[in-house]
Order: C-alpha cells, then sequence, then structure tokens
C-alpha cells in the first residue's frame, strides 16, 4: 500500500515551501516540505506536516514557532538543499532573522514567507502536523512559485 500511496501523491501537484525555525540554541533547521495547507482566515492559520524524527520538528517543539518558506520557480536548488539533510545547508543560502517569531527567511529562495507561533500539534503515523497560527507575512518578489508533482519540479505556465 505504501508504494500505491506514494504513486497517488505524486500525482497531486503543490507548491514547494521550507520550513524553518531556530533551535533553544539559537542554531537555524529546515526542511523542504510539501504538505501545507491553509486552514484559517480567521485566526490565520496553517498547517505543516514533518517527520516525526526531523531535528526541524525538534526545534519548531522547543522554540514554539516556525517560518514558512514559498519558494520561487528558480529556488529548485534550495529546495533540493533543504531535502538533502546536507547539515551546512544555511552555509549554502542567503538568509535573514525573522522580525519577531519564526525561523530564518531564504532571502533568495523563497517570494514570500510566513512566521507562525504554534497553536497546537497532532502526531499521525510517521509525521507531525503542525498547526501555527500566522503573526507575519512577507512578500519579497512576484515571482512564480515553485511546484512538485510526478516526481519532478515545474514552474507555474506563462499565462497568456
Amino acid at each position: 500500500m505504501s508504494t500505491q500511496f506514494r504513486s497517488l501523491m505524486a500525482a497531486f501537484p503543490t507548491g514547494v515551501a521550507v520550513v524553518t525555525a531556530f533551535d533553544l540554541d539559537d542554531t537555524p533547521w529546515g526542511m523542504t516540505v510539501s504538505s501545507l495547507s491553509s486552514v484559517s482566515l480567521d485566526p490565520p492559520t496553517l498547517l505543516v506536516c514533518l517527520r516525526d524524527t526531523s531535528p526541524t520538528l525538534d526545534a519548531v517543539v522547543r522554540n514554539g514557532s516556525f517560518t514558512v518558506n514559498l519558494l520561487h520557480h528558480e529556488a529548485r536548488a534550495a529546495a533540493e538543499l533543504f531535502s538533502s539533510g546536507d547539515p551546512d545547508r544555511f552555509r549554502q543560502v542567503a538568509w535573514a532573522r525573522p522580525e519577531s517569531v519564526g525561523g530564518p527567511h531564504l532571502v533568495d529562495a523563497a517570494h514570500a514567507a510566513a512566521d507562525c507561533e504554534v497553536d497546537h500539534m497532532h502526531r499521525t503515523g510517521t509525521h507531525v502536523v503542525v498547526f501555527g497560527r500566522v503573526a507575519r507575512v512577507v512578500h519579497r518578489s512576484a515571482s512564480q512559485p515553485l511546484l512538485y508533482g510526478l516526481r519532478q519540479y515545474a514552474s507555474w505556465p506563462q499565462i497568456a
């Protein structure tokens, strides 16, 4: 069933984001996600699904906040870097601290970012669903989003 489920989800294209957080030692952590969804406009809330063994999840839980960086169509390298497990990933990208709560903003790779405070979490299977109340949204550019589907990256098609 696992192989069939993976094939099913591969046929569902989605945007690509990197979730970032600082741990209690102020070390930045981050991972590429495609399991992201808006939940509510009032209060503004979104959810992300993070692997239960992820150090990024550990930082989110301990710090109580995170940032969702929505990647633009030219940020495939960042998406691959943050899905690789490379321990030096933050030395390979430009990033900035948020104004208040949240994790690092990927300033060159993200067209928008949402700083969130953890509202609550729910463990299911191998992942934890993290609900975050959006405290701040930053738009960096009007770039097209990076998409992922059929196990490949793509950009939004040009609309005439």
